[in-house]
């Protein structure tokens, strides 16, 4: 064979590694330590276990594959990974993010980071011209966005954005969680940075917390990157990344069936008289759909919302009533989840008192339909 590997076989085999004892599965080494060469160096590459583990060394081989980067890092949490971006910067640097994000990474920006002296600009970063006024040549650092962004999946245009940013000296990284590596690839758009919450769609069974950080190529910034995982400790264990590793596996199944029956209950739910919007990229009504299918390829994700159109108190009485949907907070595994977004997120949250978050996941597309529709249906009663 002399084409290589495509992404789907190199995630299905975790890039086909077989130890010395012929395991196509890695064992998990728990050792924190590691023995010293008589002449006190390591050649192994190992010394320590907070920055040496070898079964978290091979899930960070495997990000970096599937995202086509140069060095991929791991992280105990998603808000680790995505933190620690912030914190290679320098007090008084400014950095821009948008106002529709990640809540908890939101809240951090507004609170510690700001505290610590980062100048943090909130501007919607799929208006390319607020975005160009808003960067300070010089002196922005880092510009981060999330596409499709959590919870209005407002989509931006990373290369546009990536051309800007670059020609004011700033750097971008992008939160590609709900894309995925299956639909996106941000460092071939430009980007600089990807980040996952690997909490979700990677792991993708709602039992590991972990996140993941992959450059484009290794600077001094990635170096400073490195040194904050190392020094403050935030780690991946050992047995998280077998079950991330593990997770990993099934990663393009899972989300190209989360993708196909998104796209069929946006389409089925549109249409449903209780229904007064669905916000999903895959939808050509969305504002965000040209963008989306240019940058995004096999499909649109697994994350939609829509709104109840009895407002707040149909769509938590919605999320009551449904059976199979699970009432709960996380996205991107294999069981379907709803949530109604404002009571999580509080004061200042972008999310409209009436919208229902979902994440799809692989249960029967009819199923998930008739159940939501159904509560809609009723709790609008």
């Amino acid at each position: 064979m002399n084409r290589p590997f495509s992404p789907e076989s190199l995630a299905a085999q975790a890039l086909g590694d077989v130890d010395a004892t012929g395991a196509i599965i890695p064992s998990i080494p728990v050792s924190t330590t590691y023995l010293r060469d008589p002449d006190n160096q390591y050649r192994s590459g190992f010394s320590y276990g907070r920055p040496d583990n070898a079964i978290v060394r091979h899930g960070e081989r495997v990000i970096c594959e599937l995202e086509k980067g140069a060095e991929a890092l791991l992280f105990g949490s998603g808000m680790a990974a995505a933190t620690a971006c912030f914190q290679a910067l320098r007090p008084g640097d400014h950095v821009i993010a948008p106002p529709v994000m990640y809540w908890s990474l939101r809240n951090w920006l507004r609170g510690h980071a700001t505290d610590w002296g980062l100048k943090v600009e909130f501007i919607d970063t799929s208006d390319l011209a607020a975005l160009k006024a808003a960067l300070r040549p010089g002196g922005t650092k880092l510009v981060w966005l999330e596409t499709p962004a959590n919870p209005l999946w407002t989509v931006t245009d990373i290369a546009a954005v990536a051309d800007l940013a670059h020609q004011a000296g700033a750097r971008v990284a992008v939160d590609s969680t709900a894309a995925t590596p299956v639909l996106s690839h941000p460092l071939a758009l430009g980007a600089d940075l990807v980040m996952h919450s690997a909490t979700k769609y990677l792991n993708g069974h709602t039992d590991v917390l972990a996140g993941a950080l992959v450059t484009a190529k290794k600077d001094e910034m990635w170096t400073r990157l490195t040194g904050i995982r190392t020094y403050q400790g935030g780690v991946l264990g050992p047995f998280d990344a077998a079950l991330l590793l593990r997770g990993m596996r099934t990663l393009y199944l899972r989300v190209r069936q989360a993708c196909a029956s998104a796209q069929a209950l946006a389409e089925r739910l549109a249409t449903h008289p209780q229904v007064s919007a669905v916000l999903y990229p895959g939808l050509k009504t969305h504002p965000g759909h040209a963008i989306a299918a240019k940058q995004m390829s096999g499909g649109f994700g697994g994350m939609m919302s829509i709104r109840a159109k009895g407002g707040e108190r149909h769509a938590i009485a919605t999320a009551a009533a449904v059976k199979l949907w699970k009432r709960a907070t996380s996205l991107g595994g294999v069981e379907s989840l709803i949530e109604h977004r404002a009571s999580v997120e509080g004061a200042g949250t972008p999310a409209p008192a009436d919208l229902l978050r979902l994440s799809v996941g692989i249960e029967n597309a009819d199923d998930l339909y008739d159940d939501l529709a159904e509560a809609l249906t009723r709790a609008a009663g």
